[in-house]
């Protein structure tokens, strides 16, 4: 059971809202542009696309590439309660203007993520929060530092140490 300053600290975070579009495509498949992900600045839609076998350099002639887009943390919070399919055409459109030659996709799938990143960690903790003593019970991640692989890093060191202070 949490107590008061604690569920009023957690309750003070804030996340942003985005949604992630991928696209699959066969094997074969080639997307013919020359990079392997895009920061997108200029447009109200769209701020991330990568081509991501490209990205983690892993193409492969058996399997067949995937783009994934991220939007504006704007366009996230502005749809967040909108319909799925309808958000996936938007999105589809804006990136049909940012890359015309991209060719139809054999599936795609679009994905909503109401917490996408930390806006405002958790106040006043060290990386965690000990909610409970027996049997021990600590919640930590990026939301109680920043939302970044440090942040991510710092948490778990944090946890790890408290966790070694009950051992």
């Amino acid at each position: 059971v949490l107590n008061n300053n604690q569920k009023q600290q957690l309750e003070s975070a804030s996340y942003s809202s985005r949604y992630a579009l991928g696209l699959f495509y066969e094997a074969g498949t080639r997307i013919d542009v020359p990079w392997a992900a895009r920061y997108i600045t200029d447009n109200p839609c769209i701020r991330f696309i990568s081509i991501d076998n490209k990205k983690r350099n892993i193409e492969s002639p058996e399997i067949g590439p995937s783009v994934v887009v991220h939007t504006t943390v704007t366009f996230g919070s502005e749809h967040l309660d909108s319909d799925s399919a309808a958000v996936q055409q938007l999105i589809l459109s804006h990136l049909e203007r940012i890359v015309p030659s991209l060719p139809k996709p054999a599936s795609i799938k679009c994905q909503k993520w109401r917490y996408s990143q930390v806006t405002k960690a958790v106040p006043n903790c060290l990386a965690h929060m000990i909610l409970h003593t027996e049997p021990l019970l600590i919640c930590g991640g990026d939301g109680f530092t920043r939302s970044n692989f440090d942040g991510c890093i710092d948490s778990a060191v944090s946890l790890a140490e408290a966790v070694k202070s009950y051992l």
